[in-house]
């Protein structure tokens, strides 16, 4: 079942008023170019991309020391998601935080549900969700196939993961650290469990991420190894006279920002 917020109600829309399915294989600079906008590519401060509005004229701006290309186009799609949601935006910068996929209370707030909205934009055009549950449709959930699809829709693992999530494809659990601590976490609906009281915590010392901050955010596991075996009771409270159960626990960790996202799952 198709399920949108207004984010992604437009981008569905958009994808019908341009003929298109998906835009995978389009040159992000056409579609930008087709909007009447100016997509420039140059270095900024402290900012990943950035709109800005003129009177006959708006630019679309991405950072070109971005060094992924997946990234750049995720940004690209958000600004996109702003120009056709948020008419009043006029100058808007965006950084790790507005394309940040974790979003406790406060921060949504702070930043508005602007940047839900062009986030789950961004989602649906890079990855329409038909298309994205016809590629998943009838596979198990690994690593593997993160990786697989990511290739295929032209997009970060960690939006790919998000998209597992949100959709509610398969139950899952992920969490954000950062500097060796939990900073947020998200589960599907489906994925049943108590969480454990972690936040502004080291991850379990019986898990993977925990491996990942020891090793100070090198990757340690490679190919098929990539997903560990875990137990439930490891990032899970069970409850009295339940018994413990087989999970998957997969890390990817950025060295650079000193972040991990660790993605839980039931085989």
């Amino acid at each position: 079942m198709i399920r949108m917020n207004r984010g992604a109600a437009r981008a569905r829309k958009f994808l019908q008023d341009i003929g298109v399915d998906e835009i995978t294989e389009i040159p992000m600079h056409l579609i930008v170019s087709g909007l009447g906008c100016t997509l420039i590519e140059e270095p900024l401060t402290n900012a990943d991309g950035k709109i800005i509005r003129g009177k006959s004229k708006t630019l679309i701006k991405v950072d070109s020391n971005i060094p992924y290309e997946e990234r750049k186009r995720f940004t690209i799609a958000h600004e996109i998601g702003h120009f056709l949601l948020h008419e009043n935006l006029e100058v808007h910068n965006e950084n790790s935080n507005t394309l940040n996929w974790f979003n406790n209370m406060e921060n949504q707030m702070q930043r508005g549900i602007q940047e839900n909205e062009a986030n789950e934009f961004a989602s649906e055009l890079l990855m329409p969700e038909s298309k994205f549950r016809e590629e998943v449709s009838g596979k198990g959930f690994s690593p593997k196939l993160l990786s697989e699809v990511a290739e295929r829709f032209k997009t970060s693992i960690t939006s790919t993961v998000f998209r597992f999530l949100n959709l509610d494809i398969r139950p899952l659990f992920v969490v954000f650290i950062h500097d060796g601590k939990v900073k947020y976490w998200k589960k599907s609906p489906d994925m049943w469990g108590w969480v454990k009281d972690l936040n502004k915590l080291p991850p379990p010392t019986d898990s993977v991420a925990f491996e990942y901050v020891q090793a100070e955010y090198e990757f340690i596991y490679t190919g098929k190894d990539k997903q560990q075996p875990i137990y439930k009771s490891t990032w899970f409270d069970l409850k009295e006279n339940q018994e413990d159960s087989d999970f998957y626990e997969y890390c990817i960790p950025t060295k650079q920002y000193k972040t991990i996202i660790s993605v839980v799952w039931e085989d």
